[in-house]
């Protein structure tokens, strides 16, 4: 119940922090939204596997799955070090705990799409 309690706490802090990310560059995100939805042909495929790989640490960019599409996080503050203030690692599909946070997600808007989930 604690760690449920932190992810929730986690998700809300990294919402608001992705808020005024959006709000501040909301045209861009339109334009890379649509962007990645018409090349979506062009990205690539990862398994489970694969996207454990991309868990931020060693150098490695940190992605996160999320209804079936692969996010990049690395440049987000909250997931400095591929880590979410330490409740969610990258490199796995994260739609359970998003699914699970108030904010939806709406957080996800404005960040590169860099593949699907097989």
């Amino acid at each position: 119940m604690k760690k449920t309690r932190l992810i929730m706490i986690s998700f809300v802090l990294f919402g608001l922090l992705m808020a005024g990310c959006a709000s501040s560059n909301s045209n861009n995100n339109n334009n890379n939204n649509n962007n990645n939805n018409n090349n979506q042909e062009e990205l690539r495929e990862f398994t489970l596997e694969e996207l454990a790989q991309y868990n931020g640490k060693d150098g490695n960019p940190a992605y996160v799955a999320v209804n079936g599409k692969v996010y990049d996080v690395t440049d987000v503050p909250a997931w400095r070090g591929g880590s979410h203030q330490g409740a969610v690692v990258a490199g796995i599909d994260a739609t359970e705990f998003i699914s699970k946070s108030p904010h939806g997600t709406s957080v996800l808007n404005g960040l590169k799409i860099v593949g699907t989930l097989k």
